[in-house]
């Protein structure tokens, strides 16, 4: 057996190498989903619904496969951060659900990271450590990671709801309501022969009296409000954000300095008396006009 110095720095890389491909496999699997829930739309909107009900299946193990990574991600993180406690012989009792569910549903995953990081733990705590974890006699597994791992057909319910939320998302009209639910049209009554424009009298005064007086109110409401700090022109640098990840989904640009206009060089007034002829560059004036300039400034 290797030293168990040199099975807990190899166990840090693998496990940083999992929670990187585990996040890499987690935004591949989302892209895909996107483009199956667009053509499930597709499918409703034409009318096919019992083909969208069969392709909705795949959306749905997708989905389930996907939580199944962010569960085994989190316990790479956990492992991660409590490798000193990892130095001992035995599997501390903090660990061991995190230990034997990796151990466990690492076979049934494609992340081939995952399989060196079960080999280590296997090697590290023993054969009869493994055989309890694969095997899961002693139900240290953890409940969420086997029933993530049952592959069974969705119950109906959840096939209906996942194509209703779909048809919400893409604004489809499914399931189609029947006509009897939208209820009667409204009555309408036209009078244009004993007052054709009585309706737009009576509703034209009120409307001008309450816009009197919300224009009243909202003027009321600026002349109470103070500006907001930022408010004027602001600087030329833009600096975009970062895109999400799983680490920050809001992310936010931090330490930019705020750039102040350059001051305005001060202009020098010219001296009573003294006017300008024209612009710099111009046009060389004649003998005439340069006897007038020299006796202007002798006054």
């Amino acid at each position: 057996m290797a030293p168990a110095s040199s099975i807990i720095s190899k166990l840090k890389v693998q496990l940083k190498l999992s929670i990187a491909r585990l996040r890499m496999v987690q935004q591949k699997d989302e892209a895909v989903s996107k483009q199956q829930r667009r053509a499930m739309a597709q499918l409703l909107e034409a009318g096919k619904v019992e083909s969208a009900k069969i392709r909705v299946e795949n959306i749905i193990r997708s989905d389930i496969t996907t939580e199944l990574h962010e569960i085994l991600e989190l316990y790479c993180e956990l492992l991660l951060a409590r490798t000193g406690l990892m130095e001992g012989p035995t599997c501390d009792p903090g660990l061991e659900e995190a230990v034997k569910s990796l151990i466990y549903a690492a076979p049934r995953t494609d992340v081939k990271e995952l399989q060196a990081v079960r080999m280590l733990l296997m090697e590290k705590y023993g054969k009869e450590f493994a055989l309890a974890a694969m095997e899961n006699s002693d139900e240290k597994v953890a409940e969420k990671v086997l029933k993530k791992l049952t592959v069974t057909p969705p119950a109906q319910e959840l096939v209906n709801g996942y194509l209703e939320e779909i048809a919400r998302t893409y604004g489809v009209d499914w399931p189609k309501r029947p006509q009897a639910d939208l209820g009667e049209p409204p009555e309408f009554d036209d009078d244009d022969d004993e007052n054709p424009s009585g309706g737009q009298k009576i509703l034209a005064e009120p409307l001008q009296a309450g816009g009197a007086t919300r224009e009243a109110e909202e003027r009321e409401e600026l002349s109470k409000a103070t500006p907001p700090r930022n408010f004027g022109p602001s600087s030329p640098l833009r600096v975009n954000p970062p895109s999400p990840s799983t680490d920050n989904l809001h992310p936010r640009v931090k330490g930019t300095l705020d750039l102040k206009p350059a001051r305005k060089a001060p202009t020098s007034n010219p001296k009573p008396g003294i006017q300008s002829k024209g612009p710099i560059g111009g046009t060389i004036p004649d003998v005439d006009e340069l006897a007038k300039r020299f006796a202007a400034l002798k006054k």
